[in-house]
């Protein structure tokens, strides 16, 4: 009987998606409008998304590049 009742009174609450006037609410509350106080460069920029470019696709580069050599291994003969 006690876990209808606490299932019922979750069921009860609203939730976040029947409240979207209080989400928008929280939502504005974290956002601010001032404006930066260092100013990032356009090379600045331009470095950290190379580096995070890099370090994305380098390893996808990699496993590519030794795509044959993977294949040659998968076919070879297992040791007993």
């Amino acid at each position: 009987m006690a876990m209808l009742s606490c299932v019922l009174r979750i069921m009860g609450r609203p939730s976040g998606l029947t409240r979207p006037e209080e989400v928008l609410q929280e939502t504005k509350r974290r956002i601010y409008g001032k404006p930066p106080r260092h100013r990032i460069s356009a090379a600045q920029s331009f470095f950290v998304m190379s580096v995070f470019a890099a370090a994305m696709l380098g390893p996808a580069a990699w496993i590519l590049h030794h795509l044959p050599e993977y294949r040659e291994r998968a076919q070879q003969v297992p040791r007993a």
